[in-house]
């Protein structure tokens, strides 16, 4: 009798524990992780001339975001060395980079200010940029942000072309920047400081001694790393 019993038990058992595991629900299915698109426009400084792609402070801040766990597509540049404003204003024109992209950057005006162009020029044509690169965010200011013009100024280049005024119209330039950004909420990077540190720091530089280095455009990125972490995250 007692064996029948812990038979019948046991038959219990097992047909209740696998009418569990056909009512329990499936492990759910892992969700891909949302990729995010980066917009870079610029000039030289952008497009890193002097170095090679994947030293681009755009491509390091996809990297520093991707090793922090978003997922970002390797980034869209449109920038050119050389250009001024309205070299940029026309490439977007033609380009026509399709939007709304998670994030976009806009870093634009020493070829302005080394070609003489009257300060006028620039903010009219800065702030049609900006406009377009909110545009290009889906109209949210928030995840566009603008850095500020590098001093050139301290670059042996620079020696034979009166860098006293280089560094001071470059400070001119930077603060119309500023001023446009933060009418439209647009976060600002000052990164200048920190070009000015390749007077003491050869390190700094691009092998043609004009351009910052790889090394430069990584401390961009560690300045500019936090508060773009909490655009993506918004």
């Amino acid at each position: 009798m007692k064996v029948f019993l812990r038979l019948l038990l046991s038959i219990t058992l097992v047909c209740c524990t696998r009418k569990e595991m056909q009512n329990a629900s499936p492990d759910p299915m892992p969700q891909p992780a949302t990729v995010s698109s980066y917009l870079a426009l610029g000039d030289s400084y952008t497009i890193g001339e002097g170095v090679i792609e994947n030293e681009r402070w755009p491509e390091l801040l996809v990297q520093a975001l991707n090793k922090e766990g978003f997922s970002l597509k390797k980034p869209l540049i449109i920038a050119t060395t050389g250009w001024t404003t309205a070299d940029l204003k026309t490439a977007i024109a033609q380009r026509q980079p399709m939007g709304p992209f998670n994030l976009v950057s806009l870093l634009i005006g020493v070829n302005n200010q080394y070609q003489g162009i009257d300060m006028v020029i620039y903010e009219k044509e800065f702030n049609e940029l900006l406009q377009t690169s909110i545009a290009l965010a889906g109209s949210k200011p928030e995840h566009v942000f603008v850095v500020s013009i590098p001093d050139y100024a301290i670059t042996p280049f620079a020696q034979q072309h009166d860098p006293e005024r280089i560094s001071l119209e470059i400070d001119q330039y930077n603060q119309v920047a500023r001023s446009i950004a933060e009418s439209y909420g647009v976060r600002f990077f000052n990164i200048t400081p920190i070009s000015r540190k390749a007077a003491d720091n050869p390190a700094l530089l691009a092998e043609d001694k004009l351009h910052p280095s790889g090394l430069m455009y990584q401390e961009w990125v560690d300045l500019v790393l936090p508060t773009v972490k909490k655009f993506l995250q918004n």
